[in-house]
């Protein structure tokens, strides 16, 4: 249900507010009457005062009831000095019904005491969903708070990338996107951010230093400008990238290329706690004709070294891995295995919903594709390669059908869910890593005054 004014959303008296501040009078039926006309409203409603209001109240309630957006940088910082090792965090991307999913992600938390997992958003991701910083982490902690979950949050800026056309042609004002990018991001409790200068690496030079000089240089500089912004008591946890994903396997020299240059102008221990590497995969993975995912080799033993060189050299937790999620069920169990300090999924969690959509939406939906999307056809596709490579476009455009699903198709995807997050935190040994993060990672509540979303 849709809140129709302000007066309505306050007329139950289960929440009252007083001056910049919202008080919860009964968390019970705030979770039960009001959390899901929250949602509806966010995403449902036209009108930019009650979409306010409600993202007011629910970073308010969230630190009533101890939902804490918060950094892992501690944690990572924990792995680099070799105190904690033997899983690896899988940040997921949730491109639609994300309010749904991320319900269904703190379930399986619960069930296995999992406390070291990461919600993130990808900056073309912000775009083609039509999902707002803002909105991503307030769909995110409404899920918490309709789940009982109690603690740590962690919302994470994926691939805030600088995009080397409009770099090279405006220096200044692609770097000026990129920082308002950011705080943007932080100022909604965004404290992981990764940064991919990675675009800049110029393959056409021999010398290998000379390759990674404007990404580290650029990193570097996008590095100190968050930490000038970032909320005090809070240290963001940063990410770094050596090479675009989809490339060619990174190597040893290349990553001290890269971070040799990087702590010329940045102490270690005040910049990157990961690093992005490549090892043979590509965001989506490769789709054949026949409309199946062809089967991709992950270079294990990279992924290894360059984990090792990141600890032992650099006091990084280890490398991160990029678009994982359509990877067999067996390869899982090896990146804890190889060291590997994160993992990103996200495509397979799309294909899942899109597995489940009602025929008459993927018609609609097909349909728009095939107007507005033409052109990023390539001749050789057949048309199953062309719905898999644009679907993700239409999800922006969907985003208020989706959302409208039945119940029941809903729970359909929930429960198919379920069973593959509880699998993915088996095989990456996240089960009971929650007293972990009590532990390192040291909550700090930031009052979310009501000025922040009415300016």
């Amino acid at each position: 249900m849709i809140y129709n004014s302000v007066h309505e959303i306050f007329a139950s008296g289960i929440i009252q507010p007083e001056g910049d501040r919202i008080t919860v009078h009964d968390q019970e039926s705030f979770r039960a009457r009001m959390l899901d006309n929250l949602v509806d409203t966010i995403i449902l409603s036209s009108s930019e005062e009650l979409k306010r209001t409600c993202y007011w109240i629910t970073y308010q309630s969230a630190w009533q009831m101890e939902v804490i957006p918060s950094s892992m940088e501690s944690l990572y910082r924990a792995r680099g000095k070799n105190e904690i090792e033997g899983f690896t965090v899988p940040a997921m991307n949730l491109r639609t019904l994300t309010y749904d999913l991320a319900r269904v992600i703190f379930r399986a938390a619960k069930k296995t005491n999992a406390g070291a997992f990461i919600f993130e958003i990808a900056q073309s991701e912000i775009g083609y969903t039509n999902q707002p910083p803002l909105e991503y982490a307030a769909m995110i902690l409404l899920a918490a708070l309709k789940e009982s979950y109690r603690g740590p949050i962690f919302l994470q800026g994926d691939h805030f990338q600088i995009e080397f056309e409009k770099y090279r042609q405006h220096r200044e004002e692609e770097s000026n996107r990129l920082h308002t990018l950011i705080e943007e991001a932080v100022a909604c409790g965004f404290y992981q951010i990764d940064l991919d200068a990675s675009p800049l690496v110029d393959l056409s030079v021999a010398d290998i230093s000379c390759q990674q000089r404007e990404n580290a240089r650029l990193t570097a500089q996008l590095c100190r400008f968050v930490r000038r912004i970032q909320p005090p008591r809070i240290n963001i946890l940063l990410g770094g990238e050596v090479g675009e994903v989809g490339g060619q396997n990174t190597t040893p020299r290349e990553l001290r290329a890269f971070m040799d240059q990087f702590c010329k102008t940045v102490d270690p221990l005040d910049g990157l706690s990961k690093i992005s590497i490549q090892t043979g995969t590509t965001h989506g993975g490769v789709i054949l004709p026949d409309g199946s995912i062809a089967k991709v080799n992950i270079d294990f033993n990279t992924l290894r070294r360059l984990s090792d060189i990141a600890r032992s050299e650099y006091g990084m937790a280890g490398a991160v891995q990029h678009g994982a999620s359509t990877l067999p069920n067996e390869a899982f169990h090896r990146f804890p295995e190889a060291g590997c300090a994160e993992i990103h999924l996200a495509t397979q969690f799309q294909n899942v919903v899109y597995d489940y959509l009602p025929l008459s939406l993927k018609e609609q939906i097909y349909a728009w594709l095939n107007q507005h999307c033409a052109c990023e056809r390539h001749p050789e596709w057949t048309d199953d390669q062309f719905i898999y490579r644009t679907r993700k476009k239409a999800l922006g455009p969907f985003k208020r059908q989706i959302h409208s699903l039945t119940r029941d198709t809903k729970e359909r995807i929930a429960s198919n869910l379920e069973s593959e997050f509880l699998f993915l935190f088996s095989q990456l040994k996240i089960n009971d890593t929650f007293p972990l993060v009590k532990k390192y990672v040291n909550t700090v509540p930031v009052d979310f005054k009501k000025e922040s979303f009415f300016r």
